[in-house]
C-alpha cells in the first residue's frame, strides 16, 4: 500500500455506511461489512487480514488513517480482482495453488509452534537442559570451511605440524579466522547440536575430524574446559522457546510425511524441465 494517503478522501463514505449499519445491530466482528465493489463484500475480517501483511511501519499510522488506507486499498484490489479474474491463465491458476498450499501449511506449523509452548514446557526443558548436572563451558576454536576435502586437507596439514590459528587465519571463512579462530568461552547450548556433540565428545587439547553443520565444515580444537553455574530460566527463555518450537515443527513435519501416502512418478522425467517456462504455458 505505498500510496495509502492518496486515496484516503474517497473512502470516507464507505466508513461512514458502515458505521451506521454497526450502529443498529451488534459490536462489528470479522464478518461486518464495511463496503461492496459491484456486490462483492468486504468485511472486517478482510481489513485485519490486509492491515497484517503490511510492513511495519504503518503500525505507526493514526487509527483513522491506518484504517481508511487499508479499506480503500481492499476496494481496489477487490474492483481489479473482478476484471481480472477472467483473464487468468493456466500460469496463474497454479502459482495461487502454489500459494495456497504454502499458506496453509505455515499456517499449520506456526499453530503446532504456538501450542509447544507453555511454562511447565519451559521449566521441564530447563531442568532437562541445566537441572541435572553443574554445567560447563568450553573454550575452543574453529576452521570453517565449504567442503568436506578442505576440511580433510587442513586436518591432515594440522597432523603434520602446522598450526591451527595459522591455517584458521588463512582459510576460514567466518569472522573469528582473524583471531586464528577462536570462538572464546561457550555452552554446548549455544552451538548448533553436530558442532556441540563434536565438542562434548572431545578431550583438551585435541582437533575433531572434520564436523558438518549448515555453515560448512569445521575442525574444532578444544583447549579448555570449566564448570560454570546454571543460568536463570528467564536469561535463556527465549532460547527454550526456540528450541520448543523448532522441536514441536520437525515433529509434526516427521508425524505428518509418516502419516501420508505418496506416490513419486518422476521416472523419465528430466530435472531440467524446470528451467522450462514454457511448461506453465502463457
Amino acid at each position: 500500500m505505498p500510496k495509502l494517503a492518496k486515496y484516503l478522501g474517497s473512502s470516507v463514505l464507505a466508513i461512514c455506511l458502515a458505521g451506521a449499519v454497526w450502529a443498529e445491530g451488534a459490536a462489528p466482528n470479522a464478518d461486518t461489512v464495511v463496503a461492496t465493489v459491484n456486490g462483492s463484500e468486504i468485511t472486517l475480517g478482510h481489513l485485519v487480514a490486509l492491515r497484517d501483511a503490511l510492513p511495519p511501519q504503518y503500525a505507526q499510522l493514526p487509527d483513522d488513517v491506518l484504517f481508511e488506507g487499508v479499506l480503500e486499498q481492499m476496494i481496489q484490489q477487490t474492483a481489479l480482482s473482478q476484471i481480472g479474474e477472467g483473464r487468468l491463465t493456466k500460469r496463474d491458476h497454479i502459482a495461487l495453488e502454489v500459494q495456497r498450499r504454502a499458506y496453509v501449511a505455515n499456517s499449520l506449523l506456526a499453530y503446532t509452534a504456538d501450542q509447544a509452548v507453555s511454562e511447565d514446557d519451559l521449566l521441564a526443558a530447563y531442568n532437562a537442559k541445566f537441572g541435572a548436572t553443574q554445567p560447563r563451558e568450553y573454550h575452543a576454536a574453529h576452521i570453517l570451511v565449504d567442503t568436506q576435502e578442505e576440511a580433510q586437507q587442513l586436518k591432515a596439514e594440522i597432523d603434520g605440524g602446522a598450526a591451527f590459528a595459522d591455517l584458521a587465519k588463512e582459510h576460514s571463512k567466518d569472522g573469528a579466522a582473524v583471531s586464528g579462530g577462536d570462538l572464546g568461552w561457550f555452552t554446548l547450548y549455544d552451538m548448533v547440536e553436530p558442532f556441540a556433540d563434536a565438542v562434548a565428545a572431545m578431550q583438551e587439547g585435541t582437533i575433531s575430524d572434520p564436523v558438518q553443520t549448515k555453515y560448512g565444515w569445521h575442525l574444532i580444537e578444544l583447549q579448555e574446559t570449566r564448570l560454570t553455574d546454571a543460568p536463570k530460566l528467564e536469561d535463556v527463555r527465549e532460547q527454550l522457546e526456540g528450541d520448543l518450537r523448532q522441536q514441536a515443527v520437525e515433529a509434526r513435519v516427521t508425524e505428518a510425511m509418516e502419516k501420508t501416502q505418496v506416490t513419486r512418478m518422476v521416472d523419465g522425467i528430466d530435472p531440467a524441465i524446470l528451467k522450462d517456462p514454457a511448461i506453465l504455458g502463457n
